[in-house]
């Protein structure tokens, strides 16, 4: 049974918008004082951007169920398609845990602080985190329909808290002036201090996410027009909303005071109770919560498509290809994947406080994030002339030079980006055991899937 086509511009841009944009970077950004708002600009110019052309040429090109695992096998064979799809998916299954938590946290902001103390509670974290993750699943697994409407309303739910931060920001910054001081030299970043560089890193890792939507490109309605347009819309919106809020969140709150989680659920309550608008702490943080369940159902059906065409292509076990008869959604490969991301959940805080958890699977997620974005960057290169032979395919600015300028810088920083994610923050007591950690859990996950191709090339002899 095929899957069906609901997905249209509106919906890709809202998807794209609650799968990348994380309210919790910029409370990140925010910590680090005003050189975040350049490293936001440079990342852009560096990373998103390059990547939006490049998914942008590969999707017009080979508009197909699978995205990036069907780019990266055209470009340079079935295993190494195999492989990136395999080491991207196992990446959210520690991005899971993140967005689940970052949301459980904003959640305890709807009564106003009250229960604010539980933002160090390993057992609420784990506990409202699965109950996250079981009504992200619910809505994708009983039709696209149902998912497609989650994803829409957390999409909408990231506008109304980002336009409160700013306007919250610009109240206490016409009373009070800016509560963080930004002199002209405080937007320089600090290149020699390791924390600066090592953010630029997280900045990056803020941007990914444009290829997700495109994994689902046999659910698009006219693919080759409504992806560019999808593509340049949401890369607009997004960098504007980081920009914006990261500045007005440093309006309303010094930098040094503000939580690299809960920092715009705190500048709302703090500003908002100075200025007579305490009243708005509740609805915006149960906006942001929605927004946070959207953003596990955007990266929950978007990653579980690549097991559904891996069991396709029997790569995988074949039952993982299988459409519900009644919802027409690959329901054993999204219960696979949500019951995976239920063990990391409850893995993900076993042992370490919540803020040690948050900062490991941040950068152990980064770095098999950006390994596909390697191959991604190298696949619009080595495939640049047969798109431009490809009717309708839309090719980078500048013919063949072009390609390789813009996708080359993408190479060239996410290779910079890897390796900034290794360096542990000032703050890490245990360096070491940090650097292992997340060195080792990136690599057993490349080690897993390299293990499962030959298993399954196995199979598929016999």
């Amino acid at each position: 049974m095929a899957l069906q086509k609901t997905l249209r511009t509106i919906d890709l841009v809202l998807f794209n918008v609650v799968a990348i944009v994380g309210l919790r970077w910029v409370a990140l950004a925010g910590h680090s004082g005003p050189s975040s708002l350049t490293l936001w600009l440079l990342a852009a110019l560096a990373f998103f951007i390059p990547q939006g052309l490049c998914v942008m040429t590969l999707s017009s090109a080979l508009p197909k169920e699978g995205g990036l695992y069907v780019w990266i096998s055209e470009a340079f064979g079935e295993r190494q398609g195999f492989l990136i799809g395999w080491v991207y998916w196992a990446s959210t299954l520690l991005y899971f845990p993140t967005l689940a938590l970052s949301t459980a946290i904003f959640g305890l902001y709807i009564f106003n602080g009250q229960f604010a103390a539980l933002e160090n509670s390993r057992a609420y974290a784990t506990g409202a985190s699965l109950l996250l993750l079981a009504i992200a699943l619910a809505c994708n697994t009983v039709g696209s329909n149902a998912g497609r409407w989650l994803q829409n309303l957390g999409g909408l739910a990231q506008w109304l808290p980002s336009l409160v931060v700013v306007g919250v920001g610009a109240v206490a910054l016409l009373a009070d002036g800016s509560a963080t001081p930004m002199p002209a030299a405080s937007f320089a970043p600090s290149f020699s201090n390791f924390d600066t560089i090592i953010f630029f890193s997280q900045i990056c890792f803020a941007y990914a996410g444009l290829e997700l939507a495109l994994i689902l490109a046999g659910e698009i309605r006219e693919p080759r027009r409504t992806i560019p347009r999808a593509l340049l819309i949401s890369g607009m919106v997004i960098a504007a909303i980081y920009m914006l809020n990261t500045l007005a969140l440093m309006w309303a709150l010094p930098s040094g005071k503000i939580s690299i989680i809960a920092g715009i659920n705190q500048a709302i309550s703090q500003a908002g109770a100075a200025h007579g608008m305490l009243w708005l702490g509740p609805p915006v943080a149960l906006l942001m919560t929605l927004a946070g369940v959207g953003g596990l159902g955007a990266w929950m059906i978007g990653t579980a498509r690549l097991l559904f065409v891996g069991g396709m292509d029997r790569m995988l076990p074949p039952a993982l290809a299988r459409v519900h008869p009644r919802w027409n959604t690959p329901y054993v490969a999204l219960l696979v994947q949500g019951a995976l991301a239920a063990l990391f959940i409850v893995a993900a805080n076993q042992g370490t406080s919540v803020h040690s958890a948050y900062l490991i699977l941040v950068d152990a997620t980064a770095i098999l994030t950006f390994i596909p974005y390697l191959y991604l960057f190298a696949s619009a290169i080595k495939l640049r002339l047969r798109i431009a032979q490809t009717p309708h395919a839309i090719a980078v600015p500048g013919g063949a030079s072009g390609s390789i300028l813009v996708n080359g810088t993408g190479f060239l920083t996410t290779v910079l980006a890897i390796a900034l994610a290794l360096v542990p923050p000032s703050d890490t007591g245990d360096k070491t055991g940090f650097f292992l950690k997340v060195i080792g859990g990136a690599l057993g996950f490349v080690a897993a899937g390299l293990v499962l191709y030959r298993l399954a090339k196995r199979r598929t002899m016999r």
